[in-house]
């Protein structure tokens, strides 16, 4: 089965498994929208307060900006990443694996590519949902301008994408929930660290900046640092293209190594 074909057997029904995911985030919204809510007042606390009297300003493409302003933007990436990685790992795997819900909605006529599209759409949004939170906090502040950060929203689903289709493929060739901690230390925490969200990229070596480039996360952040800086031009559509190329490319990976894992 090519994977032309598995991409073709996807429907609309995938909406299902959406709609069934945002149902059960409803029932327990507190909890999600205090820990977007909470988290960024903590650390532009840390980080504006504490660490930016101590830095002052750092260099962005050509101009000195003070610290909390470089930051800001990096959290929001960081928490479209976190959200739609970590959806489409733990939670995903304990629906599929603990919950038994992937086998009780095969017995439907969703497809298991139906259900994959769902799971991975439904993390994206959580990333819009979590950075949509995220970006209220920070506006509060006084940190982004508008109506050039209102980009930062869509573009948080791209990444979404991004990074949903990642976590799905090792959802599909992991043995057990223990093993996320493999993909997280070597690929999720580097990219934390070193994607130009605290430091800008220009402090590596020259070896480490392109690996740097090589990560959708130093796209993504970027990208928001630019909206949020009020900046919007055609050299932007280079890191779109970056974003959006990777779901292209895994989203067919993640459907291949779901069905080898739960029907062959």
């Amino acid at each position: 089965m090519n994977e032309f074909f598995l991409v073709r057997n996807i429907s609309r029904r995938f909406m299902h498994v959406w709609r069934r995911n945002l149902l059960v985030y409803r029932k327990i919204w507190l909890v999600n929208f205090l820990v977007p809510l909470l988290e960024p007042i903590l650390y532009l606390t840390a980080f504006g307060v504490g660490l930016s009297a101590l830095i002052g300003e750092v260099p962005h493409n050509g101009v000195q900006i003070p610290y909390v302003v470089f930051i800001a933007p990096a959290l929001l990436s960081i928490t479209a990443m976190y959200n739609a990685f970590f959806e489409n790992t733990y939670a995903s795997f304990v629906r599929m694996y603990y919950q038994k819900t992937f086998d009780a909605m095969m017995a439907t006529p969703l497809s298991l590519e139906d259900i994959i599209a769902g799971e991975i759409v439904w993390g994206a949004t959580k990333s819009v949902i979590a950075t949509a939170i995220m970006l209220f906090v920070v506006s509060m502040f006084g940190l982004v301008q508008y109506p050039h950060a209102l980009l930062i929203l869509p573009l948080s689903f791209i990444g979404g994408l991004a990074f949903g289709t990642l976590g799905m493929v090792f959802t599909g060739i992991v043995p057990s929930i223990d093993m996320f901690n493999l993909p997280i230390f070597l690929i999720i925490t580097p990219m934390f660290l070193f994607s130009g969200t605290f430091f800008p990229t220009d402090a590596l070596p020259a070896w480490a900046r392109i690996i740097s480039q090589a990560l959708p996360l130093t796209h993504l952040v970027d990208l928001f640092r630019d909206l949020a800086l009020g900046k919007v031009g055609l050299g932007q559509l280079w890191s779109v293209a970056y974003l959006a190329a990777f779901p292209c490319v895994l989203f067919p990976t993640a459907l291949i190594v779901m069905r080898r894992r739960l029907i062959n």
